[in-house]
């Protein structure tokens, strides 16, 4: 692997962790076009952990606060930390149900999940149930303080099934989450924090398989990966927080749509 095909891959891997629109399907996707592989396990470790890395820097304040009141609400009891105290438990509890059913369901994959027959359809999956958030299911209005365990255990539950390529991992989350009925800014708070633990746990799963003494990696090129999607991360939380703001998740579902089609007519 080349310094540029190292780029792309960090860029692709980057842009696309936090936006609804699956990053396991576009690496998959961009390895199939340019005729790539990604070189070891130790190579696809180090890409999530520069999207790690770039969730935890632009949430750094609200991590530091979030774990502050929740052990100041264990120890003290204090009433005001109590919303920061149920929003963590809840990040905990559909952490826990993504884990254990996360596994149970990549165990029971087989190879063929990522073909790309398999990666259209799902895709246009994703775009469907994008559509269906924004034209059929209104949305709600409940904030931090108003959240409860079920929204918790429908979001880890939707989170489970973005181990198949083409379901989004951010896109389930927010989707589940605004249908549930929690106002745009919660939703998009609760996924990208809920993208800590379970990209910090799927890294440590993979690290007993991980040996690069028998992976042929560039050092070079796995540092201009693990730039690339840290600083391409940090583009694609900005941009689609901003993007919510002032515009609607039905863009990102055209977007499926004809990357479904792209792919179902040209790749498979």
């Amino acid at each position: 692997m080349n310094w540029f095909e190292a780029l792309i891959l960090g860029i692709i891997q980057g842009i696309t962790e936090f936006l609804p629109i699956s990053s396991s399907a576009h690496l998959i996707i961009v390895q199939k076009l340019f005729d790539l592989e990604i070189p070891g396990l130790a190579y696809e470790v180090f890409l999530h952990l520069a999207s790690l890395l770039a969730v935890i820097i632009f949430y750094r304040h609200d991590l530091i606060k979030l774990i502050k009141e929740f052990f100041g609400f264990i120890i003290n009891r204090n009433p005001k930390y109590k919303s920061s105290f149920w929003f963590s438990s809840y990040l905990i509890i559909a952490t826990i149900i993504t884990g254990v059913l996360g596994i149970i369901l990549e165990n029971k994959m087989d190879a063929n999940i990522k073909s790309m027959t398999i990666i259209s359809i799902t895709l246009l999956i994703t775009g469907i149930a994008l559509i269906l958030i924004e034209k059929v299911i209104k949305h709600g209005n409940r904030s931090q303080e108003n959240m409860t365990i079920m929204d918790a255990i429908w979001v880890g539950l939707a989170q489970t099934i973005a181990v198949i390529p083409g379901i989004s991992r951010a896109g389930s989350t927010l989707i589940v989450a605004l249908w549930c009925g929690l106002e745009k800014a919660t939703a998009v708070r609760f996924s990208f924090m809920l993208s800590i633990p379970v990209i910090l746990g799927s890294t440590v799963l993979m690290l007993p398989d991980m040996s690069f003494e028998q992976q042929n990696i560039n050092i070079l090129s796995l540092a201009i990966s693990f730039v690339a999607s840290f600083i391409f991360a940090i583009i694609g939380i900005k941009w689609l927080i901003s993007f919510l703001n002032r515009s609607k998740l039905i863009y990102f579902a055209y977007y499926c749509f004809i990357l479904s089609a792209f792919v179902f007519v040209f790749l498979r």
